[in-house]
């Protein structure tokens, strides 16, 4: 097994001895090889129990910051394991699929991007943490939706200001802030985009008790809806602390594992996309991580993340000082 191979399939794969049993040989090679495990909320639910650590974009990036493992396996897409990087570099960093990609990550490429800040050179450029390494490495600082306000109020008012690369949780933010004088890139989250207004407001006559939630990167009409928008992680909270007992959750329906982990005894109601099919809304890349893929990243220890060094140390500026905050 080498790299050839990893780069022609995008992740490592072979027939496995049936008796085998995956998270037992995860476990083991863990401790082996000193390794950690560090997934996203919107993992499929083997692959968040397995886990060292389970977070939303910017808990995973404070926890890349601080861990001291020799090898960091991160089971959530690239752009996040190349965070990783930047900020672990000593650390060898493991993606088990090299083809979990970002839909919003994609919607903003490097030489259109350059292009576009520099028709405003006195502006200051802030990205979402899903972006690539290049595209941090043309940043100010980075945000996550967990702390976008507190870093665009970070910054005087006087300043205007480029948000890339989601247009949804731009216009929120220029709306929440007042800012006229920001900037919005045309990128976004086909995840979030895909959200039904009419199914859910039929979801709302459903269930008229539940309260209807949503993630800041959904379209403006979804967000007027909703009784709280908030980050992954302030979802999360706020299922826990609200008194309601049943809630319908517009965001990646993983995150409804940890919900009902959390709040047994809530009912948590996935909000349906346009689209028909399992009545949630999924996303396919990071749904490509399976626990096979898992133990074989660790086993062959690829594929790698690598990213140049003179990009890792432009591209940490703007994250450090996003974690600074």
């Amino acid at each position: 097994m080498n790299n050839s191979n990893v780069n022609n399939l995008g992740y490592i794969d072979e027939e496995l001895d049936g008796s085998i049993c995956l998270v037992d040989e995860i476990n083991r090679l863990k401790l082996e090889k000193n390794a950690v495990i560090l997934a996203h909320y919107y993992q499929n639910a083997e692959i968040q129990d397995i886990a060292d650590f389970v977070g939303d974009s910017l808990a995973l990036s404070q926890k890349a910051a601080q861990v001291k493992a020799d090898t960091i396996v991160f089971a959530g897409v690239k752009f996040m394991a190349e965070t990783a990087k930047i900020l672990s570099p000593a650390s060898k960093v493991l993606l088990p699929d090299m083809n979990a990609g970002c839909s919003l990550a994609e919607s903003c490429k490097y030489v259109e991007f350059k292009a576009f800040i520099a028709k405003y050179p006195d502006h200051k450029v802030v990205t979402y943490v899903n972006t690539t390494a290049d595209i941090k490495s043309l940043s100010y600082i980075c945000c996550t939706s967990s702390n976008a306000v507190k870093v665009i109020n970070s910054i005087p008012k006087g300043d205007p200001i480029i948000f890339a690369p989601d247009r949804n949780l731009g216009n929120y933010l220029k709306a929440l802030s007042g800012r006229d004088n920001m900037i919005i890139w045309d990128g976004a989250c086909h995840v979030h985009e895909q959200f039904s207004l009419e199914k859910i407001l039929r979801l709302r006559a459903e269930y008229p008790k539940a309260k209807f939630i949503a993630h800041p990167e959904c379209p403006k009409p979804i967000l007027t809806i909703a009784d709280f928008i908030g980050s992954t992680q302030d979802l999360l909270g706020f299922v826990s602390s609200d008194s309601s007992t049943e809630f319908i959750v517009a965001t990646e329906s993983g995150i409804l594992h940890q919900m009902v982990k959390n709040e047994p005894n809530k009912r948590f109601i996935p909000a349906p996309p346009s689209s028909s099919g399992c009545g949630c809304n999924e996303c396919s890349y990071m749904k490509l991580i399976t626990l096979k893929k898992l133990y074989l990243t660790l086993k062959y220890e690829l594929p790698e993340v690598l990213v140049d060094s003179a990009l890792i140390d432009l591209a940490r500026i703007p994250i450090e000082r996003m974690l600074k905050l």
